[in-house]
């Protein structure tokens, strides 16, 4: 899993990363119980991360799309990655959460909130559940509101998506 991946200089661990995203790490029974709860099984990737440092925010957050979005033409960008539990704001079980943008905010409901966006809320990233069903392995999708809840393909695995993630500075002409 994340074969040569440098997790060294992953995340920005700053003080607003530790209030609202940055949880201790899940126990296999929270992590059973997440699952119950939301229905769906985690990816191992997933699972694995997050036992290394459970949510918070990543110095890159941009992933390149072929496909462009409402966001940008060849990008999205994250704010942050949800951690496994409900303690924190920014965690799948959270008060923003995977069920409260499915419930208040009308995201379809597909899978997994698992990032959220610059947008504050307008657009998310999913894992997507639709083709392999609750207990297979997800790809990783970007769910845009402001477009209709349009959906656009991201990652084939949370995996792919966290080793695809690059600097945002990359696409700085496009501001």
């Amino acid at each position: 899993m994340f074969d040569n991946f440098d997790f060294s200089d992953f995340w920005d661990d700053d003080e607003y990363a530790k209030k609202n995203y940055v949880d201790a790490p899940p126990s296999d029974e929270l992590i059973a119980e997440i699952e119950e709860e939301l229905g769906y099984k985690l990816p191992q990737s997933y699972i694995w991360l997050m036992k290394q440092h459970n949510g918070g925010i990543p110095f890159k957050t941009a992933y390149p799309m072929k496909e462009p979005t409402g966001w940008a033409d060849d990008h999205v960008c994250i704010t942050g990655i949800m951690g496994i539990g409900r303690n924190k704001i920014y965690s799948i079980c959270g008060a923003l959460g995977s069920q409260f943008m499915i419930d208040e905010w009308g995201y379809p409901d597909i899978g997994v909130a698992i990032c959220d966006c610059p947008s504050a809320g307008h657009d998310m990233i999913f894992l997507d559940y639709r083709k392999c069903g609750t207990q297979g392995e997800p790809a990783v999708v970007h769910i845009d509101q402001e477009c209709d809840y349009e959906i656009t393909h991201v990652a084939d695995s949370f995996e792919e998506f966290i080793c695809g993630l690059v600097d945002e500075e990359q696409f700085e002409d496009d501001f």
